[in-house]
């Protein structure tokens, strides 16, 4: 018994030293492990086949032939590349970058810590490139999927700037609201700038014909010019699951799209002074219908149209007339 009892203490003794050892580690690795922020702000918005085919398509229309000589002559030898930004702006389209070295197989990228998605970088030149990442894999692949890389990462991140640019300005006149893009977007590249949209910090706006109904004038006017008769016959084949706007050239034609019941009206063409006037007046009678204000809006006019009554601004501009922010990728020698 003696024995059996000192086998006890002896157990519970280990037992405790080896919690407490357990805990010192926890306390150090709580001070000295940092959580780090996803380098992919919305990369779960993007379902991996649905990239994939889209990313292959886009290779395939940069070797329709099938033929790819200059791989030919540059073989499957294993060599690195670097990704440098040599242009002030707003990082987006990792997830387009990535997916486009994944479909050609056998490469890996290595980011580094200071690649974050909807990071500014106004500091980036070609006198001050950054280093953002490392991709390694036969010198053939990493050559095909180059410029495809480039083109999506370029582009998105300089929607991305734009729209942050747009944003920025937007908080800084504590207005409430949302700077949205529009469905004026590139054939074929939709995804990518609509991404860097939502990175830039601007909201999207529909994604397609399908996600919201829009009655512009055209619709109505092919309903004979009825705003009631294009609203309700919208309302029977989208019921309770889809919003419904309307674009509107008055504030009567606003009225009567939200008596027929339109979730929402865009105020389109208004010019500044006006539309404030007007949206005020609509609000006080419909003040759970959202109010967009569009139309010929810009980063430097934007200010002009801020309204407490004004719950979003859309301009096409942010992915139709943006600046591409350059990199380059470059083999290491």
């Amino acid at each position: 018994t003696t024995t059996t009892m000192a086998r006890t203490k002896q157990t519970k003794a280990k037992r405790k030293k080896l919690e407490e050892e357990e805990s010192t580690t926890t306390e150090e690795e709580s001070t000295t492990t940092k959580p780090q922020p996803p380098k992919n702000l919305f990369s779960s918005l993007l379902p991996p086949p649905q990239i994939r085919t889209i990313i292959t398509q886009y290779l395939q229309d940069d070797i329709p032939s099938h033929f790819d000589v200059g791989g030919h002559v540059v073989g499957n030898t294993i060599q690195k590349a670097e990704l440098w930004m040599k242009s002030p702006g707003v990082l987006a389209g990792i997830p387009f970058f990535n997916a486009t070295f994944d479909v050609c197989g056998s490469c890996t990228i290595a980011w580094e810590d200071i690649a974050m998605e909807g990071q500014s970088y106004p500091n980036a030149s070609g006198d001050n490139k950054i280093k953002l990442a490392t991709v390694t894999g036969p010198v053939s692949h990493l050559l095909r999927g180059e410029r495809t890389a480039l083109n999506t990462l370029s582009r998105c991140s300089g929607v991305a700037t734009l729209s942050n640019e747009c944003v920025q300005i937007a908080k800084s006149n504590q207005w409430k609201g949302l700077v949205a893009g529009t469905r004026k977007t590139t054939p074929g590249f939709r995804l990518v700038e609509k991404y860097g949209l939502l990175v830039g910090g601007a909201a999207t706006h529909r994604l397609d014909l399908s996600q919201m109904v829009m009655l512009k004038d055209n619709h109505v006017w092919a309903c004979g010019g009825s705003i009631e008769r294009a609203v309700k016959k919208a309302r029977v084949v989208s019921g309770f699951s889809q919003k419904i706007e309307v674009e509107c050239q008055s504030l009567a034609e606003a009225m009567i799209a939200a008596e027929a019941g339109a979730d929402v009206v865009m105020l389109d063409n208004f010019e500044p002074e006006q539309l404030k006037k007007d949206a005020k007046v609509f609000k006080e009678k419909f003040p759970h219908v959202t109010v967009e204000a569009s139309g010929g809006i810009t980063m430097e006019t934007m200010p002009d149209y801020f309204s407490e009554d004004v719950d979003v601004i859309s301009q096409g501009k942010l992915t139709q007339g943006y600046d591409c922010v350059d990199f380059s990728l470059k083999i290491v020698h």
